[in-house]
């Protein structure tokens, strides 16, 4: 069976990677980007398979082209993947508040936006997919990365929230936790406005690790990415709604699930008299 796909963030790395494979496999892509100049490549290389339309998922007329576009195009949508993302780098207190509205509508309203232009397609053809890419920062902190990290908090809570909200309909939605991997990420990521020498000894690391990710040792593929999301896919039936993805990903979360339930029972300790059988 062909699919019909609709991904964003195809100019360069996870996307363009998946929207590639998928084509390759006989599928059918709307491959979206900001600038679509830079698909031209990819639709040359599968033609009558991959379509490319303009989007910036902060824009709510083009997210509503490009559903209405993949409908007319391909007649519905069986797989929708918010994979667009970008980053600023700073601090709470460094990151002012236009930085962080701009980071949230990429990671976050952005991808609510366009699933909500996709479900009425979904249910009405009886399923389909929901694929957020999220990161290991949507259960986990690093400092330095503060709107990126609740960015992507809020885009697994809202994945879990539709996940049970849509699965009576055929509709699935994951969350994909990814790890590293080679892609102009880390080195896209800007500044703060704010940014100042105080946190440099605490931000500065990881910082320095950001310019250098694509080049670190064990850094997974994008071709690895989308061999693994197109295994998903091809998966019927329920699927977990958080799923870790690329090198190093179950064991980071595992440490993290851990470090979770030791804070939980250093909390209970802390504010629950254990003499008292009618607390906890």
């Amino acid at each position: 069976m062909t699919r019909r796909w609709l991904v964003t963030g195809c100019s360069t790395g996870l996307g363009r990677a998946l929207a590639g494979a998928a084509a390759g496999a006989g599928d059918r892509v709307l491959a979206t980007a900001r600038r679509t100049e830079t698909l031209d490549d990819l639709v040359r290389e599968h033609p009558g398979r991959v379509l490319a339309a303009p989007l910036d998922v902060r824009e709510p007329e083009q997210c509503e082209q490009a559903v209405a576009t993949a409908v007319e195009r391909f007649g519905g949508v069986d797989v929708l993947v918010n994979n667009a993302g970008n980053g600023v780098f700073g601090t709470v207190e460094e990151v002012g508040d236009h930085e962080l509205r701009d980071q949230l509508e990429t990671l976050v309203v952005g991808p609510w936006r366009l699933a909500r232009l996709v479900l009425p397609v979904m249910r009405a053809q009886g399923g389909g997919l929901i694929v957020n890419v999220s990161s290991l920062a949507g259960r986990t902190a690093f400092p330095g990365l503060a709107a990126y990290v609740t960015g992507k908090h809020a885009l697994e809570g809202m994945t879990q929230a539709l996940a049970a909200e849509a699965a009576p309909f055929g509709v699935r939605a994951v969350a994909l936790a990814a790890s590293g991997y080679a892609t102009r990420y880390g080195a896209s990521v800007t500044d703060a406005a704010g940014r100042s020498d105080a946190y440099r000894p605490t931000t500065g690391p990881m910082r320095e690790q950001l310019r250098d990710m694509a080049a670190l040792p064990g850094i997974g593929r994008p071709e690895d990415f989308a061999r693994e999301v197109l295994r998903l896919a091809d998966t019927s039936g329920p699927l977990p709604v958080r799923i870790p993805i690329g090198p190093g990903s179950f064991a980071h979360l595992t440490a993290a699930a851990y470090a979770t339930q030791t804070e939980l029972a250093t909390a209970r300790a802390l504010l629950l008299d254990r003499s008292d059988p009618q607390q906890g």
